[in-house]
């Protein structure tokens, strides 16, 4: 949308959503996490944060606020055991990008299938990610304590349009 016409309530909506209330689940669980020596947290933020676009700056404003916030507190949390990471997806087949083209198609009178494959055409892999792509990486940051403790603050992202199961394959190399 236009920032021209977002007023400061729904800003605060936005800023609640995206950034306050992951703040709050990691207030809730790290202090035990790093009592008992271990802990993994691992963000879903999105590629935007490093790659703006335009019309997404309520959610993108606030998930690079909380990718900073991040980036400070998982400094402190790691001599501890705990880890926070995010991953900053990009454009994956979901019901929602169907929804945002269904929009766009009616918007510009032209058929769904049209708009994905304009789309399509401009992403660098001419694909979109799946859900068990992301997925497989989160676990491999959960799951390899080692390399976790090493990417104690990392974003992991694909903003050439990489599908993460490709940077997931980065990640298990030995110059990780």
């Amino acid at each position: 949308g236009d920032f021209r016409q977002w007023d400061r309530e729904v800003w605060h909506r936005a800023i609640e959503a995206n950034m306050l209330a992951p703040i709050a689940l990691i207030q809730a669980t790290v202090d035990h996490m790093m009592s008992q020596g271990f802990g993994r947290i691992v963000n879903l933020t999105s590629s935007a944060v490093k790659s703006p676009v335009d019309g997404l700056g309520l959610s993108t404003g606030a998930r690079s606020g909380l990718t900073g916030f991040v980036a400070g507190l998982a400094r402190t949390v790691v001599a501890h055991g705990v880890t926070i990471n995010n991953l900053l997806p990009g454009t994956f087949d979901t019901q929602r990008l169907a929804s945002n083209f269904a929009a766009q198609a009616q918007r510009e009178g032209r058929s769904v299938d049209e708009v994905k494959a304009a789309r399509l055409q401009k992403h660098p892999a001419h694909r979109f990610g799946h859900a068990s792509e992301l997925g497989r990486v989160s676990w491999h940051m959960l799951q390899d304590q080692e390399a976790a403790a090493r990417r104690f603050s990392h974003e992991l992202h694909d903003e050439l349009g990489q599908s993460l199961a490709a940077v997931r394959a980065n990640l298990v190399s030995p110059n990780s």
